[in-house]
């Protein structure tokens, strides 16, 4: 399993550790990942997802998963999350041509 947020694409970085005597050694800086179960409105289920705490805050600021998936570019999802975002789509467009009808 990869060090990398499922939504928003977040990994691994990398940089330096710097002494005071200004010696430098590289280090690794690692996203904060948590591992958390998303409703998804539309589909009506929940998906375990590996998400940064930072991804975790901006789903509920847009409203839930459903909205974030929409919104969200999909080279920067997973696969999995790419798969998630198709069926939210194709079920949106399925309800708003019952209410049109």
């Amino acid at each position: 399993m990869s060090r990398a947020c499922e939504l928003t694409g977040k990994a691994v970085m990398s940089g330096n550790n710097v002494s005071h005597a200004n010696n430098k050694t590289r280090r690794r800086f690692l996203p904060n990942l948590c591992d958390v179960t998303l409703m998804s409105e539309a589909l009506g289920q929940s998906f375990r997802l590996r998400v940064s705490a930072h991804a975790l805050r901006s789903v509920e600021h847009r409203g839930g998963l459903d909205a974030f998936l929409m919104k969200a570019k999909s080279n920067d999802l997973s696969q999995r999350a790419r798969l998630l975002k198709k069926q939210v789509a194709k079920k949106l467009a399925e309800q708003a041509q019952q209410a049109e009808a």
